[in-house]
C-alpha cells in the first residue's frame, strides 16, 4: 500500500465555457506526476471533479491519499456527507432537483470505495505551491481548449 498527496484544480473560461483540469500526484519518495486535460464546453465544477477522477485513477486500489482541493463543492461532498445523502435519496437534492454531474460523482464514488482518501480544503491563490501550479496548469489547458470551440 502506497501513500500519496494529490493536489487538484479545475478552471473554466466562462461558466459554461472552455475548461481545464490539473492534478499533481506526489508519492512517498517525493516524485511527482502532473496530469492535465480539458473540454471545449464544460463547467468549473465538472473540471474540479475531473481533476480528482484522473488523479485517483492513477493510484492503485488499496492505496491511500491526502487530496488537496480549493473546491468546497468537491471536498464537502465527502466531508459533509452530501454524497451519501444524494445516493440515499436516489440522486435527488433536498429541493427535489436532480444532482448535477451525477455521472462524475458516481465515478468518484467508485474510486473512493477502493482507496483511502482524505479530502482537504486549501484556500486558492494564497501561495500554496502545488495549488498554484495546478491552477496555472488548469487555466492554460482551458485556454488551449478555448480556441477549439
Amino acid at each position: 500500500m502506497s501513500n500519496f498527496k494529490i493536489y487538484t484544480d479545475g478552471s473554466c473560461l466562462g461558466n459554461p465555457g472552455a475548461g481545464g483540469y490539473a492534478a499533481i500526484i506526489l508519492n512517498e519518495f517525493g516524485q511527482s506526476e502532473k496530469i492535465c486535460g480539458g473540454e471545449s464546453y464544460t463547467t468549473n465544477n465538472r473540471m474540479e471533479l475531473m481533476a480528482a477522477i484522473v488523479a485517483l485513477k492513477k493510484i492503485s486500489n488499496g492505496d491511500s491519499a491526502e487530496l488537496f482541493t480549493d473546491s468546497s463543492y468537491l471536498r464537502n461532498a465527502f466531508t459533509q456527507n452530501w454524497l451519501a445523502n444524494w445516493k440515499r435519496r436516489g440522486w435527488i437534492l433536498s429541493n427535489g432537483k436532480s444532482v448535477k454531474n451525477q455521472d462524475l460523482w458516481m465515478t468518484l464514488d467508485a474510486l473512493i470505495s477502493s482507496r483511502e482518501v482524505n479530502f482537504n480544503w486549501v484556500r486558492a491563490h494564497t501561495g500554496d505551491t502545488y495549488n498554484e501550479l495546478c491552477d496555472k496548469l488548469a487555466r492554460s489547458t482551458a485556454e488551449s481548449f478555448q480556441s477549439k470551440f
